[in-house]
């Protein structure tokens, strides 16, 4: 193995200051949905607890419509989840191919390229959900509000 210099090291290390601040950012995105994945989940609970009361309350029928609402809303944010999940997973391939690629002198493009694209599909892929998420959001609303 070829032995590396410290103003060798300085750039690769450079290099990986990319992925580290997607990961920051993906991070916050993770801290907020799942914060919105717990919060709708608790919302499922209370309402599910109401139905199957043995005193039905008025407006069953609308709480199980919010309800199935609520569990479309759950899988959708779960793949959110899973996608801005895989895209930390893959910045952090990234930044090791990266350091291994300068440090053991590998022609690696191909593969970084490809793990970079991916990991920013899953972004989109992660937005995207969350964007329907929310739309799912203000149908709930709208039913409950009745507008």
């Amino acid at each position: 193995m070829n032995t590396i210099s410290l103003s060798q090291l300085v750039p690769i290390l450079q290099l990986s200051i990319g992925p580290v601040i997607l990961i920051s950012g993906v991070g916050l995105l993770l801290l907020t949905l799942t914060n919105r994945f717990g919060r709708m989940l608790d919302r499922a609970r209370l309402l599910s607890r109401d139905v199957t009361a043995e005193t039905r309350p008025p407006g069953a029928a609308e709480m199980h419509t919010q309800i199935a609402i609520l569990l479309r809303r759950a899988v959708i944010l779960r793949l959110s989840i899973t996608l801005a999940a895989v895209t930390v997973l893959l910045a952090g391939v990234l930044m090791l191919l990266l350091f291994l690629g300068a440090l053991l002198r590998l022609e690696i493009g191909g593969a970084i390229i490809g793990v970079y694209c991916v990991a920013i599909l899953a972004l989109i892929g992660s937005v995207l959900a969350f964007i329907s998420d929310m739309n799912l959001a203000l149908k709930a609303v709208r039913l409950e509000v009745k507008l």
